[in-house]
């Protein structure tokens, strides 16, 4: 691609992540969106017209066959993230997958296993680690402005309403843990870089899925991350990151806007404010740098096959942990609540 050229995305289905993140952050990193597809006519090309794609098409296919399309975001329910991205990666796009990539650790394999057969490009769509907020974290960390990293407490809550939302239905892999725990727990993976050994976590049951869920998981090494999530409270994105001589807080880590800020506490020093975000839009910073790649500007980052089996197999293991199946296709519902302790 030229440095001129914007990257052409295509993006799969009408989900309603592609109307309020992908296509804002598109905007401001000046990329396009030439094409949508989807199983309904109507819907998809009301989609495009509404929010300025350049066409609509009959099905998911059609989009990976479309010679204009650069790379593919895949924003479908969560069993039909491994089948398409396959699919994308063998038409030879580079994809960008919605979190978590698969529904386990044994289909995540496989989908990196396509990913490296056919040397494409696949992103898991956790933007945070972009975003220079994120940036800052890690460069804060690795000067021992707060000593050693030993814990990091997290959460990520917002209320879902609506009972048909897909986030509450078993078969489509929802629950709190899939949708908005693995972001804690991607965020523990890259900044402790080990596997978790065990975890303990309750969850608070709905009629298919845990609605709320809770827990600790042990790293390796003995690091500790805490989180809670969950669908019935007010929005809530928080994260602390303690270390053996003080501490950040972290206000909006995962999805910050300008002005948010994070508090770093050092032993002997006052609190310093900072807010290091300078895009508007979350998805913006992803987004430049898979562009950067595809104009052959940068080397990958952040690619899935550095972080998705680590996050599918700490969110299967707090899932068992909390007594919930390891699938979609490993029963109706969730299994009986508590707390519970698994380690592997």
């Amino acid at each position: 691609m030229s440095a001129r050229e914007p990257v052409r995305w295509g993006i799969l289905g009408t989900a309603n992540i592609a109307r309020a993140q992908l296509l804002p952050a598109l905007a401001e990193s000046g990329d396009v969106a030439v094409v949508v597809g989807g199983r309904d006519r109507d819907r998809t090309e009301a989609f495009a017209r509404d929010h300025g794609v350049a066409r609509a098409a009959d099905g998911y296919q059609a989009v990976l066959e479309d010679p204009d399309v650069d790379a593919v975001y895949v924003p479908l329910p969560n069993p039909l993230h491994a089948e398409w991205a396959a699919a994308a990666l063998e038409a030879g796009k580079a994809v960008l997958c919605e979190k978590p990539l698969t529904t386990n650790p044994t289909a995540t394999r496989a989908l990196l296993d396509v990913a490296r057969t056919t040397g494409g490009l696949l992103w898991e769509s956790f933007v945070f680690p972009f975003q220079a907020q994120h940036l800052r974290l890690v460069e804060l960390i690795g000067s021992g402005a707060i000593g050693e990293l030993r814990e990091i407490v997290a959460s990520f809550h917002f209320p879902v309403t609506r009972p048909e939302n897909i986030r509450l239905s078993a078969p489509m892999f929802g629950g709190a843990l899939a949708d908005v725990g693995c972001y804690p727990m991607r965020l523990a993976h890259e900044l402790f870089g080990q596997p978790v050994a065990e975890a303990q976590v309750a969850a608070e049951l709905g009629a298919e899925v845990e609605v709320e869920a809770a827990g600790v998981l042990t790293y390796a090494d003995g690091r500790r991350l805490m989180l809670t999530c969950g669908f019935r409270r007010q929005p809530e994105t928080t994260a602390l990151l303690l270390g053996t001589e003080g501490l950040v807080r972290v206000d909006n880590p995962w999805h910050p806007q300008p002005g948010a800020q994070i508090e770093v506490r050092a032993s002997g020093s006052a609190p310093v404010v900072e807010s290091p975000t300078v895009d508007a839009h979350s998805f913006t910073a992803a987004l430049r740098h898979v562009g950067a790649v595809l104009r052959e500007e940068a080397e990958p980052i952040h690619l899935a096959s550095a972080s998705a089996l680590a996050v599918a197999s700490a969110l299967g293991l707090a899932r068992e942990a909390a007594g919930l199946p390891l699938d979609s296709s490993s029963g109706s519902g969730p299994g009986p609540a508590g707390v519970v302790g698994v380690s592997r």
